[in-house]
């Protein structure tokens, strides 16, 4: 299904995922490297592909220039035309992969798709067509492992020593309570992926959270980045184990050189040992030996990103909303509840509270 429409001194061509050619990708590709951008596995032909498969209105716009591709705009789009960026909620870096100087208005560009509105939550910086649709700026932290894990640990000494002191000590002490301690970075084991998904589906329910594991696209959407092999992005499972059980686990997606934390959890059977701590710093001293230069943790508070990141990223949270009917209802519906949400977001006495009233909520569903 080819949709064909102009913005200014460039045709667009809407086509399913599916419908994208080798030369696409491979253009695609050549698009984010030209760029010099970070290269997030969420923001290869993949991740598209892969969303493609389990969300039916799913799309991306070719901008072409003289018959050639500048640039690529992956979205989502459900009824009265309201876009949401591809696997908004879980994807951790949104955005168009344009040639460097394309210039473009956003606007322009939604309704040569047919968008009332397109919403974003983890815009990556340098996104000039749509930052200045932003609501909210938010950090990202992340961990740079490109002068190798040794390095990265002297560095962390210094910062916190008690920290790595006190995650070691966890780690042995896990060892003669539990049993022998194993980790396998890249591990190709369903009955540990099961175990985290049930762990993170509880951690979601007790913490009053939406259970992203009861969407049966989400679920479907790991399976299928599991099984991948592409080099530029695919599953990575990482588990720890203690005499052989899974005590600890994570799923991520990893391009050659950048990987994605994404859904972390751990047996809270363990959890004086803080089996999560063990296996995020067992799993970076891995992902540098493995090539990884730069492990994003993602937006979102944690204190244990805190302790482990060395910079901060900046991302985006807001939508690009047309002046029209779906647009109308895209902001009465989004907008207020995201303006809220920032509120609280920067008082750090309301976000506990916030953050205590969903834990009750999260026990008043476990009873």
């Amino acid at each position: 299904m080819t949709q064909e429409a102009e913005v200014p001194g460039k045709r667009v061509l809407v086509l399913r995922p599916d419908e994208l050619g080798p030369d696409d990708w491979k253009m695609w590709r050549a698009l984010r490297t030209e760029s010099r951008a970070p290269s997030n596995p969420f923001m290869d032909p993949v991740f598209t592909t892969a969303v493609g498969r389990v969300r039916p209105g799913t799309r991306v716009a070719v901008l072409q220039e003289d018959g050639s591709p500048v640039g690529y705009f992956p979205y989502e789009r459900g009824p009265l035309g309201r876009g949401r960026a591809i696997g908004l909620g879980v994807s951790d870096c949104q955005g168009a992969v344009l040639r460097p100087g394309i210039r473009l208005d956003a606007r322009r560009l939604l309704r040569s798709c047919a968008l009332s509105s397109w919403e974003f939550d983890n815009l990556e910086a340098g996104q000039g067509v749509f930052v200045p649709h932003a609501a909210e700026e938010l950090p990202s932290p992340v961990v740079d492992l490109g002068e190798g894990f040794e390095r990265y640990r002297q560095r962390l000494r210094a910062r916190s020593a008690s920290f790595l002191r006190q995650t070691l000590a966890r780690e042995r002490k896990l060892a003669r309570r539990a049993g022998e301690v194993r980790f396998v970075h890249d591990a190709r084991d369903p009955d540990a992926l099961r175990a985290l998904m049930a762990w993170k589906s509880a951690q979601y329910r007790r913490t009053g959270r939406r259970d992203r594991f009861a969407q049966e696209w989400i679920t479907r959407l790991v399976g299928l980045l599991g099984e991948g092999e592409e080099a530029e992005c695919r599953g990575v499972l990482s588990v720890l184990y203690a005499a052989d059980r899974p005590v600890a686990a994570h799923f991520g997606l990893r391009s050659r050189t950048v990987l994605s934390w994404w859904f972390p959890a751990y047996d809270r059977a363990y959890a004086r040992y803080s089996p999560g701590l063990v296996l995020q710093l067992r799993m970076l001293e891995a992902a540098a030996a493995d090539g990884i230069e730069t492990v994003d943790l993602g937006s979102g508070p944690a204190r244990y990103k805190d302790s482990f990141k060395t910079r901060d990223l900046r991302v985006y949270e807001g939508s690009v909303v047309r002046p029209v009917p779906g647009g109308a209802v895209h902001w009465l519906g989004r907008e207020p509840a995201r303006a809220a949400r920032g509120f609280v977001r920067n008082r750090p006495r309301l976000a506990g509270a916030a953050a205590r009233a969903l834990e009750g909520v999260g026990r008043l569903r476990g009873r």
